[in-house]
């Protein structure tokens, strides 16, 4: 069975998930966009990479639409939220992007949301969902469970499999760090040209 992929035409997006609040948020200063109601049922709707939360511009009006409170955060690194302390160790660890998730509910005074996310937001979600379960009501990720193993995180897979991603490892170790920084139009121009063919 061969793979196919195909693509609809679609014109850009010129909607903005508008006004961003922001909130401290343990050692971020969070900036995000909330849509009502602020008594519905919660959901906690998590970015990849390299994208932003207008992934969800459609999305998020349409939850708000049914009675839920859609909050839509800017993970660490991105947009407008930004670290507290300049002294504090950047880190992308998978715990930390989940930490922040939770951080973010606290400080919204959110006991239970569903966690939702793809690629680093997936991941996100997946493990504020494992590490704090009595938090989440439900888990969407939409790229499948994303909690690294760490004890075997430098034994390969096979190449298939690390083709696709590749990016994944490459952005959490110093040396992806490195590399974004000298080769960052050339790594976004591969991504592009792999996941927009069209």
């Amino acid at each position: 069975m061969s793979e196919q992929s195909f693509s609809v035409p679609r014109a850009p997006s010129t909607k903005r998930l508008e006004p961003l609040r922001r909130v401290d948020a343990g050692v971020l200063d969070i900036a995000y966009y909330e849509a009502s109601p602020s008594d519905g049922p919660a959901a906690m709707l998590m970015h990849g990479f390299p994208y932003d939360i207008h992934s969800y511009v459609d999305v998020a009006p349409m939850l708000a639409s049914k009675g839920c409170r859609v909050i839509v955060p800017y993970l660490r690194g991105y947009g407008p939220t930004r670290f507290r302390d300049s002294a504090t160790p950047r880190s992308g660890e998978q715990a930390a992007i989940g930490a922040d998730m939770t951080a973010l509910m606290d400080a919204l005074e959110i006991e239970r949301a569903v966690f939702a996310g793809y690629d680093w937001g997936g991941r996100a979600a997946c493990v504020g969902a494992a590490l704090w379960p009595e938090r989440c009501i439900g888990l969407v990720s939409v790229n499948s469970y994303l909690i690294q193993d760490i004890a075997r995180a430098m034994v390969p897979a096979r190449p298939q499999h690390e083709v696709a991603l590749w990016y994944q490892y490459y952005f959490q170790l110093e040396r992806g760090r490195v590399g974004l920084a000298a080769n960052r139009r050339e790594i976004a121009r591969i991504l592009w040209r792999q996941w927009s063919p069209n």
